[in-house]
């Protein structure tokens, strides 16, 4: 008795859901790609929709990618003097993937991120200087198996306004940057397997 009214109850569920849905998003005014309208203020990693991949090259016949999850940080932010913005990343290692479940263990064993000892990759930012009116190159330093080397990040204003889910404050950036691996240590199967590694982060903030 009970599944006959559980049935379609489930299936009117299912017609209305995205029916709300699609309300929110009407009533939601659109992100905002002019950065002189984000709101001033200190910002935190949002993790669940930050993502750090990195690419490097497979014994000359392919670019391989993996991506680390779970980034933690923060943005300090003021519109009016862009370049006063100050950023962090902090990325644990141990969270890589890849499509192998093998690789994975070895990325994070001694030989390569040494995560047992070295469990976190960190970016702070020293210097910003903007390149165009959505873009800008920030220096920093990278910390990265125990060493910590200069490191420019490519920035480019995404958009910011309200999330319509958990009506937070929101501002995104894409990010870009190119290391040595080697030059951090970890200089494994080098130059079999490439020593430049292309670093990109797809990074979302949330107002505190």
């Amino acid at each position: 008795m009970k599944q006959r009214f559980f049935l379609p109850a489930l299936a009117a569920a299912a017609l209305v859901l995205p029916a709300c849905t699609q309300i929110l998003m009407a009533a939601a005014p659109a992100p905002t790609t002019d950065p002189g309208k984000v709101k001033p203020g200190t910002y935190a990693v949002e993790p669940h929709h930050t993502q750090v991949s990195f690419s490097v090259l497979h014994m000359g016949f392919t670019y391989y990618s993996g991506v680390f999850s779970d980034a933690s940080g923060s943005l300090a932010l003021t519109p009016k003097k862009p370049g006063s913005m100050a950023v962090s990343i902090s990325v644990p290692v141990g969270s890589v993937a890849t499509t192998s479940t093998k690789l994975n263990e070895e990325l994070t064993s001694a030989d390569w991120l040494d995560a047992a000892h070295y469990p976190t990759m960190v970016f702070r930012s020293s210097k910003v200087t903007l390149t165009g009116k959505t873009t800008a190159d920030i220096d920093g330093l990278l910390t990265l198996h125990g060493v910590t080397k200069p490191l420019t990040l490519h920035a480019t204003f995404v958009g910011a306004g309200v999330n319509i889910l958990d009506k937070k404050e929101t501002v995104g950036f894409q990010l870009s940057g190119a290391l040595k691996r080697s030059d951090f240590g970890v200089s494994k199967y080098v130059p079999l397997i490439g020593d430049a590694v292309t670093l990109n982060i797809a990074a979302a903030f949330e107002k505190s």
